[in-house]
């Protein structure tokens, strides 16, 4: 009896024989973690160094691998979490224990919320110290992976260094299966520095699980759609991540089916298709729309707080819900709930639902979008609206934008054309401030070959002003605009509206021109009139460069409460 065979090759090569019996020697167990990342198909690190970590990283220069440091390790999460959002790889992240992983955790729950897969890989304290015990080793917690096991996708602690290999390829694996997401993998010290008779680490297989939908789940939700009279379509972050964007369209075209962008899935739908909603989500007009389907597809989105108008959002027809993450899956509605990928419950639906003609949805798409028009236009918010268009003519098509919470990316989660799937990007997902600048990096660093644009506020400036230093020192295409209104704009308008007053909000901060030359970064003032050829001339200039624009913006009025 023969049996196919479609795991990796199990005998080796006379080459592998003859490096497995002759191991280089000086390898110790940091080795054996960069050995199986180059395994795995890394090729970018970034971290920063610790002493309980320094097996690692003294391990990189006898490798392949390029680092990328950052100056604080928060930021060097988020550096790496837009690295994994750009090019769908696991992006390793090295940090030493107790303050340096801990200082991770803010981006790590960014990454989570937005499915970004980031292998964080933490030095621990000696093997003779885990267990909870009080021992008083430097950095020590009694229980280090338990602060991040509410975080991460999973955990995953090594105690030998024949372990190495193992865990890191599982937690690769488990980063990329759907949904995409951070893992952690912690290393005790005396391991990474112990040296190592263990060959070269070649030849793993950790290829992602795939989530395919359940036949008979895609043959009632195309019947649905089929014999929908006004079907439509939320489009979210799950869209984009599983480079679904060319089968959504089909899909709509098909069904004659309006779209709406959640702010996770820009880009997920041409903006100006006829059959385009857009991503005004936080906008009664379009809540109304989406009440009315008979037939609500949504697809990669759990529906939560921002792309349910905050609630508000109360479906009258049957949802149909496609969400890799299963604790998505009807979390906010009831549904026909698919738990798959996706791109392949999309491609099953293609194949199995019936073409649909309704003349009419273009045209009450059009309906829609004037109403929001109009309701904006009322509001006397030219100079944010123009702003946006400046930097939508300014920024190339293909080129990433990373946006901080901050009033101006608060409208360009509505109202920015983000041109091209995977181009857009925020920290809408947790919600935390500064991750714009050193995100940027990550992305620049991904691809070195196109600029990229980082857009924060002067509060959420200041969380990352250190990263400059990074920026200049890997020479990164990065632009990084600074929307200056002397305080936290954002909190400043919602304590106004609720209390009539602002505590708090106000900043001192820094002459960020002066600043940024400091470091070696040009750095520009701009104007409103100005800005755009600013801009243009930092995106045409290789290397990093700031632009400040003293502003007071205002959000538009919500329409939730």
């Amino acid at each position: 009896m023969t049996h196919d065979h479609h795991g990796p090759e199990l005998l080796p090569t006379p080459a592998q024989t003859e490096a497995a019996l002759n191991p280089p020697p000086g390898r110790n167990g940091g080795d054996l973690v960069v050995e199986t990342l180059q395994s795995l198909g890394a090729t970018t690190v970034f971290g920063l160094p610790g002493q309980h970590a320094l097996g690692m990283f003294d391990a990189l220069r006898r490798s392949d691998l390029r680092y990328v440091g950052l100056r604080v390790e928060n930021n060097a999460g988020f550096a790496a979490d837009a690295y994994g959002r750009v090019t769908g790889e696991a992006a390793p992240l090295l940090l030493s224990t107790g303050p340096g992983a801990l200082t991770s955790l803010a981006a790590l729950q960014e990454a989570a919320a937005a499915s970004a897969p980031v292998l964080a890989i933490s030095s621990q304290v000696p093997v003779a110290g885990l267990g909870g015990g009080r021992h008083g080793y430097l950095h020590e917690l009694r229980d280090q992976k338990a602060a991040f096991r509410d975080v991460v996708k999973s955990v995953h602690t090594v105690r030998t260094a024949s372990q190495i290999p193992s865990a890191v390829a599982r937690a690769w694996q488990s980063a990329l299966t759907a949904p995409h997401g951070p893992v952690w993998v912690e290393i005790p010290q005396d391991i990474l520095l112990a040296e190592t008779p263990i060959p070269v680490v070649t030849g793993l297989d950790a290829t992602p699980d795939e989530v395919f939908p359940r036949p008979e789940l895609t043959a009632v939700a195309a019947d649905l759609l089929s014999r929908a009279e006004r079907p439509v379509i939320i489009a979210g972050g799950g869209v984009v991540r599983s480079d679904a964007s060319g089968k959504l369209r089909a899909l709509a075209e098909k069904l004659d089916a309006p779209v709406v962008t959640t702010f996770g899935g820009k880009g997920a739908f041409p903006w100006d298709h006829e059959l385009s909603l857009q991503s005004w989500l936080e906008d009664r007009h379009t809540t109304d729309f989406l009440e009315d389907a008979d037939v609500l597809l949504v697809v990669g989105s759990g529906l939560g707080e921002l792309s349910s108008n905050y609630h508000t959002f109360r479906p009258r027809g049957r949802v149909v819900q496609i969400e890799a993450d299963l604790g998505k899956l009807e979390s906010n509605h009831p549904a026909l709930g698919i738990h798959a990928d996706a791109r392949l419950a999309l491609g099953a639906l293609l194949e199995t639902v019936r073409e649909r003609a309704d003349t009419g949805a273009a045209e009450r798409v059009r309906g829609v979008l004037a109403a929001v028009r109009e309701r904006i236009a009322g509001q006397e918010l030219d100079l944010e609206q123009s702003l946006l268009t400046t930097i939508r003519a300014a920024l190339p098509d293909s080129s990433p934008s990373f946006w901080d919470m901050t009033i101006l990316a608060y409208w360009a989660w509505s109202a920015f054309d983000a041109r091209r799937p995977n181009t857009m990007h925020s920290a809408q997902g947790a919600g935390g401030l500064g991750y714009g600048f050193p995100a940027a990096l990550g992305a620049a660093a991904a691809d070195p070959s196109r600029p990229v644009l980082a857009v924060s506020g002067d509060g959420g400036a200041m969380y990352s002003i250190a990263e400059l230093a990074t920026a200049r020192q890997y020479d990164l295409n990065v632009t990084w605009l600074i929307v200056d209104d002397g305080g936290y704009g954002i909190l400043r308008e919602y304590m106004t509206d609720t209390f009539g007053e602002a505590t708090g909000t106000e900043l001192s901060r820094p002459d960020f021109v002066a600043l940024a030359e400091s470091f070696g970064v040009p750095a520009t003032l701009a104007t409103p009139d100005t800005l755009g050829a600013t801009l243009t001339k930092s995106f045409g200039q290789p290397g990093p460069s700031v632009v400040v624009l003293p502003a007071m913006l205002r959000m538009f009025a919500p329409t939730h409460l």
